[in-house]
């Protein structure tokens, strides 16, 4: 199945009902965690369980937020974007301990797994990059053409996956497992990259999960 069926498929269903599925895998998760006794995994299931729920309670609690924080807040309150951020939380804490079993995909049995995520990772961060960016040039603070938009979004997105490897790297002294080649390395930004141009064509062609209306 090619990206754009996969795309297709996220757009048919109801944000709202993709992130309850993803709130639900990453419960098994933490049930998982809980009765295999993996602490690290319950720590990062019950966190990610947590952040899946920000949406709802935002919403809730915090539902006008200050004008000039609605440019940056704006991911949060926008339904379809949260949901994608669903999928990859979802599937990054399944790769790292299969539910039900003590399968570690992500760090032993399968250590391209990682690829998985880089991709993900890299489609919900150039679309929270994009809306932001974009809402920031309607509102006035900055001004951005379609061009400008994609230009700034990647390098942002190229910046972060740069971050994300050297941070990696040195961690490895202390986490021996994660110990990744310098390969390794470009691939994942690679896999990052390619996760952003999926997010473009959802974007521009899909209109999803936010529509772009600034000039080229």
């Amino acid at each position: 199945m090619g990206h754009s069926h996969i795309a297709i498929l996220v757009i048919s269903i109801e944000s709202k009902t993709v992130l309850n599925i993803s709130r639900f895998i990453v419960f098994l998760g933490l049930v998982t965690a809980l009765l295999y006794q993996r602490v690290d995994h319950i720590y990062r299931t019950f966190v990610a369980l947590v952040g899946l729920y920000i949406p709802d309670m935002t919403e809730k609690y915090f539902p006008n937020p200050p004008y000039k924080l609605r440019s940056f807040l704006a991911p949060l309150y926008n339904r379809k974007a949260m949901a994608l951020l669903g999928i990859f939380i979802a599937v990054h804490v399944s790769l790292v301990n299969v539910p039900f079993t003590t399968i570690d995909l992500f760090h032993k049995e399968w250590k391209n797994a990682d690829m998985v995520s880089h991709f993900l990772g890299g489609m919900i961060v150039w679309v929270i990059t994009a809306e932001i960016l974009h809402n920031m040039s309607n509102g006035g603070y900055l001004d951005l053409t379609k061009r400008r938009l994609v230009l700034y979004s990647f390098l942002i997105l190229f910046f972060l996956s740069f971050g994300w490897e050297v941070a990696e790297k040195l961690s490895e002294s202390e986490i021996s497992f994660i110990h990744e080649s310098t390969v390794n390395k470009v691939r994942d930004s690679i896999m990052n990259a390619l996760g952003g141009l999926c997010a473009l064509y959802l974007v521009f062609k899909r209109r999803y999960p936010f529509e772009i209306n600034l000039k080229y």
